[in-house]
């Protein structure tokens, strides 16, 4: 049997009995006694610990304990024990994890946020989620901290309120409030951070006649591809639902990704993506329509990040996105279309009514590495007809172009 314990926030000191192997960080090593004669093992790469862990497990009576943060089932290390030796073979004692003690240290329910490791992964991810989530738990760990974090969302513009809760549950407990841009000031290397909580503004004050039966981020919309009348535009010049619905199944946006709406008009498809949990820019020429893809994101209670600018130079300081939506034509649609497929991670979707674009559009995906396919779509909707009957009535019949990256075949870099 290998007895996975749980460290710090706040808990008892675990005591590792009569154990002839104890693994776990140097800090974790350190605060417990261990008995005379017992090995001592310093978590690094996970592999070599494992096959010591091994070894120990196969020998006859053999007593192993492994120290983790917190709960080790919660992002922690029970994943790769379980897959190793399976989950008969472990007896987990967690303590508290450290995301609900943070949250507990400001009075908050956090049964409606949402929780993502940026421990020994892409920051990218955290970043997504915690601009388009207005709760958001980040597990920090090198290179991932809270000054990354904070760089990172402070280009964006969102008002968020980081709080660092640093080595929790011990004396030198610190829960500080500072904004993106003061977190990425500064040097954390020393604080032993364990946890950043992402928060926008309204995150704060709870209210009492709001319940929940599903923890974690909000469910996928009930509804999508919405009419158009939902949303403010200007002169019909709004994505037709239609479209929208087949644009959306295309880009496929989830939380965690970063979609671009470039050509964004009303903004609809962009307020559509933020709906389903992506973080989302919106690149719009003009400014009465920024003001409209503005408005409309807070119709629909969405963070959508709106960048006034002309494409494709509008694009360069932006974060690469993992799916664009390139709505309109014109002359330099081609253009933006190369570029937006050079930089994309996943998937390009383009919207265009004239025929005579759509070969260089093919052409503009293709030569960035990506596979385009499409259809025309042509759509008549039921218009009502005096006596209460309905007629067919046709909508423009509309190009929608999609092209997705080749996955990176074996031995390939992605």
């Amino acid at each position: 049997m290998i007895t996975v314990l749980g460290v710090g926030t706040g808990g008892p000191v675990p005591d590792v009995g009569a154990a002839d192997l104890v693994v776990g960080a140097a800090r974790h090593l350190d605060a417990v006694q261990l008995p005379a004669g017992a090995r001592r093992v310093v978590l690094g790469p996970l592999a070599p610990a494992l096959d010591t862990i091994a070894e120990y497990a196969a020998a006859p009576g053999a007593r192993v304990v492994v120290l983790a943060s917190g709960d080790p089932g919660f992002f922690g290390i029970v994943r790769a024990l379980g897959a190793r030796f399976g989950a008969a073979a472990l007896d987990v004692r967690p303590s508290s994890p450290s995301v609900a003690v943070a949250f507990a240290r400001l009075g908050l329910r956090w049964d409606d946020a949402v929780v993502v490791s940026a421990h020994g992964r892409d920051l990218r991810t955290a970043v997504h989620v915690c601009r388009a989530h207005p709760k958001t738990a980040v597990l920090t760990g090198p290179g991932a901290g809270p000054a990354e974090l904070g760089a990172a969302l402070a280009r964006t513009g969102l008002d968020r309120t980081l709080v660092v809760a640093s080595a929790l549950g011990t004396d030198a407990e610190r829960v500080e409030r500072v904004s993106p841009a003061r977190a990425a000031e500064r040097d954390w290397s020393g604080d032993g951070v364990a946890v950043v909580l992402c928060l926008a503004a309204d995150s704060f004050g709870e209210r009492a006649d709001v319940s929940r039966t599903v923890a974690g981020p909000p469910p996928a919309p009930a509804q999508w591809a919405l009419p158009e009348e939902e949303f403010a535009h200007r002169d019909s010049m709004v994505t037709k639902f239609e479209v929208r619905a087949l644009a959306l199944a295309r880009l496929g946006p989830r939380t965690g990704d970063l979609v671009w709406d470039v050509g964004a008009g009303s903004g609809s498809v962009a307020v559509e993506c933020a709906r389903f949990g992506a973080a989302v820019v919106a690149v719009e020429k003009t400014a009465d329509g920024v003001e409209r893809i503005r408005a409309n994101a807070v119709a629909h209670g969405v963070d959508v990040q709106v960048v006034h600018g002309d494409a494709p130079a509008a694009l360069d300081g932006l974060p690469d996105p993992d799916a664009v939506f390139v709505g309109g034509g014109g002359r330099e649609l081609a253009a933006i279309v190369a570029a937006c497929a050079r930089r994309a991670r996943r998937t390009v979707v383009v919207t265009l009514a004239a025929v005579d674009r759509v070969a260089e559009v093919r052409g503009a995906l293709r030569a960035a590495g990506l596979v385009p396919d499409g259809v025309l779509l042509q759509s008549s909707r039921l218009a009502p007809l005096p006596g209460e009957v309905a007629r067919l009535a046709a909508t423009n019949p509309v190009f929608v172009l999609w092209a997705r990256r080749p996955a990176p075949q074996e031995g390939e870099l992605s």
